[in-house]
């Protein structure tokens, strides 16, 4: 069994969680793993500068995303 605990800062840790932890988890053994959601995306100049190249494209040529995995898949062996 897993829980998940989504926080927007680590200043929101409090007792209330580890206490929620102990009784979903009992005396099991457990492993806690932190990590920084870096979730927040910036484009870059150079990925924007892509996008609107894409954009100008003629759509009868576009392909779909099934399509384009496949292709990936293919390729790339993904």
């Amino acid at each position: 069994m897993y829980t998940t605990y989504h926080l927007t800062s680590a200043q929101e840790v409090s007792t209330d969680i580890l206490d929620a932890i102990k009784a979903t988890f009992k005396s099991k053994p457990i492993t806690i793993i932190v990590e920084e959601d870096d979730s927040d995306f910036e484009l870059t100049t150079d990925m924007k500068a892509v996008l609107d190249e894409r954009l100008l494209e003629d759509e009868s040529t576009y392909l779909s995303a099934e399509d384009s995995i496949n292709q990936l898949n293919k390729k790339y062996g993904l």
